[in-house]
């Protein structure tokens, strides 16, 4: 049992297949969506004999799962604890009462997670075997891997498979964009959410990534944007028209946005959440912009990376894939892109910085280069409210699950509410004839004493 890091694209899921073959034993493979676990049965079908109808799966909105020597699930369907179906209810007791040979994790950096670390207390097998691209957390709870899945067996230097051509050679790159007037004086007095909410709609920023887009599509590229922040999100999609991916997008609907990304010349960008940091497979992509992440986190500017990693031949170029993270200069993002980098650092890339783009300030056929757009956009963004500005969209999977319908709920409170005062009225009486020495102060009402205690006439 053991943990093996392997870059994205340079083929963890042959490697999971590859064991499962070698061991030759019942296989339970563990994913982090449901997408993923589409994935991992069709490539279980493409690099083994066993038919695809062989190979059982176990997902919430799935109507048909069946228990197989090789079954593939998610961590959520087995950690959840709440009330279930019969039916599911009996096809986990037969997944848990079963020994299985091998224990597949992918993505085993979730595992030490409070909620995910109960699986290997409710699934018995005999060995377990780790998959990641990047063994990081920034709660360093890392460590943890260790007693509950086994050492770290081997790791592979990103830039040895890229010299090796296992690799796309990528040019990664930070694009400095200049708040407006407007914009930065709205950030230097807003707090908390809203500040993210400005800094990542930034009008310049907005510009620089149509830019990019129409600049990449003219060279035949295919181009991902990824956005954290879900009011950016749909923003940046509905006026760049491309399709976009998110928590609540139905499993069938990201399937056919993936498919038509991949297969049709005419799509040539799309939009993703968090919910593509991992497990989804696009080969196609050779070029992603970031506008807005997930604060400092080192692992998910690896794991966006990843996908634009696998190889691309492209004869007479140097770099056949392009990272670029938009920042907006003198804010906050500044600070959490340099420490976003530390790790890809790490691995021996480097970031180039582009503080201005040839010919961006006189184009004119880009969307909110008129003062009058930009004013009705911080309009937009200021009455957006605190649901809107924050990012914490569930995936549908773990909505499904655990009966999440939304972003957390905000209600409006007084401060009587922290003292546990909320509710209660307070008067004052008067004791009319009753004697004031018999009568308590405070509370207004007579005192009550013990007969042990009463003064003897």
């Amino acid at each position: 049992s053991g943990v093996i890091v392997l870059p994205c694209g340079a083929g963890k899921s042959l490697t999971g297949v590859t064991a499962a073959c070698t061991i030759k034993k019942p296989t339970l493979c563990l994913c982090t969506s449901s997408v993923s676990v589409e994935q991992w049965r069709y490539q279980f079908s493409l690099w083994s004999t066993i038919p695809r109808e062989r190979i059982g799966r176990l997902t919430a909105g799935s109507k048909d799962n069946f228990i197989r020597d090789v079954t593939v699930t998610t961590y959520s369907m087995i950690a959840f604890t709440g009330p279930r179906s019969a039916e599911t209810r009996r096809v986990l007791d037969e997944l848990t009462s079963r020994e299985w040979g091998l224990i597949l994790l992918d993505e085993v950096h979730v595992v030490p997670a409070n909620m995910f670390r109960k699986v290997l207390g409710v699934v018995k097998a005999h060995t377990k075997l780790g998959l990641t691209a990047t063994l990081l957390r920034e709660d360093h709870k890392i460590g943890d891997i260790n007693f509950l899945i086994g050492p770290k067996l081997y790791e592979a230097n990103w830039l040895d498979l890229q010299r090796a051509g296992y690799l796309a050679t990528v040019q990664c790159a930070e694009v400095w964009c200049p708040m407006t007037p407007e914009f930065y004086r709205e950030y230097l007095n807003q707090a908390g959410p809203r500040r993210k909410l400005l800094y990542g709609l930034n009008p310049n920023k907005y510009r620089a990534c149509e830019y990019l887009v129409k600049f990449h599509e003219a060279r035949g590229d295919k181009v991902i944007i990824f956005s954290d922040n879900i009011f950016a999100l749909k923003l940046y999609a509905v006026k760049l028209n491309r399709p976009f991916i998110y928590g609540p997008t139905s499993q069938a609907e990201r399937i056919q946005i993936l498919h038509q990304f991949q297969h049709n010349p005419a799509m040539g960008t799309i939009l993703l959440s968090k919910v593509g940091d991992t497990s989804i497979d696009i080969p196609e992509a050779n070029v992603l912009l970031q506008v807005s992440s997930h604060y400092g986190s080192r692992r998910q500017e690896a794991q966006r990376l990843g996908r634009i990693l696998r190889p691309k031949p492209r004869a007479g170029q140097n770099f056949n894939a392009y990272f670029y993270s938009l920042v907006s200069t003198d804010t906050q993002e500044m600070y959490y892109s340099s420490k976003r980098q530390q790790f890809l650092i790490d691995q021996g890339y480097a970031f180039k910085v582009i503080n201005k783009l040839p010919g961006l300030d006189s184009r004119t056929d880009l969307k909110l280069s008129s003062r009058e757009e930009q004013l009705e956009l911080l309009a937009h963004v200021l009455a957006a409210d605190d649901n809107e500005a924050t990012e914490n969209i569930e995936d549908k999977d773990e909505m499904a699950m655990f009966g999440k319908k939304g972003a957390a709920k905000r209600r409006l409170g007084a401060m009587n509410s922290l003292s546990g005062g909320a509710g209660m009225a307070y008067a004052e009486k008067k004791s009319g004839s009753r004697p004031t020495e018999n009568v308590d102060a405070f509370f207004g009402r007579e005192k009550k004493r013990n007969s042990l205690f009463k003064k003897r006439k």
